[in-house]
């Protein structure tokens, strides 16, 4: 996203979606106030709604849960968004759905993947490869496995809340 979107530190309207993914996604302000998004993969009963819910839990906002559109943005960005007929509910799993409040859309910095255990205590950087033919930009985003890994959740809000950007050692 451009620094001159929405003086609230939205991201822009999307356009037209390229991709909906089966997905999550869940935002936070990051360190120049733009809603910075995690988009959550997985297989069916991964936990993605979970750790959507546990984010939120910690200050981060909903953006989408099961589907998500994904659209380019501008300077090379991927948006998020929610198929309207869905947008402000995530699954609790035995408890129901539950209405919460959404942003609109978020600017992409990292992806969750829920499909694998990290491999290692300080992994490699991974990329996550948008869905070919889609149209959408390749930034870079990080790709982090993280299936059963403790303290995800907040591990995941902090990278946010930096810029999505990890230390390299």
């Amino acid at each position: 996203m451009s620094r001159d979107g929405p003086p609230d530190g939205s991201a822009p309207a999307p356009s037209a979606p390229s991709a909906i993914l089966h997905a999550s996604c869940v935002a936070a302000q990051g360190p120049e106030g733009r809603w910075l998004g995690a988009l959550i993969l997985g297989p069916s009963g991964s936990g993605k709604s979970a750790l959507a819910l546990d984010m939120i839990s910690r200050g981060a906002r909903l953006v989408a849960d099961d589907r998500t559109a994904l659209s380019a943005g501008a300077g090379g960005a991927i948006l998020a968004a929610c198929p309207a007929a869905i947008a402000g509910l995530i699954e609790a799993r035995g408890i129901g759905i539950l209405r919460l409040p959404a942003l609109a859309t978020a600017e992409l910095a990292l992806v969750a993947d829920l499909s694998a255990p990290s491999p290692a205590r300080l992994p490699d950087a991974m990329r996550f490869d948008p869905p070919r033919g889609a149209g959408l930009p390749d930034p870079g985003l990080p790709r982090i496995l993280c299936a059963g890994l403790p303290g995800a959740g907040a591990a995941l809000l902090a990278l946010l809340r930096a810029g999505g950007r990890r230390h390299a050692p």
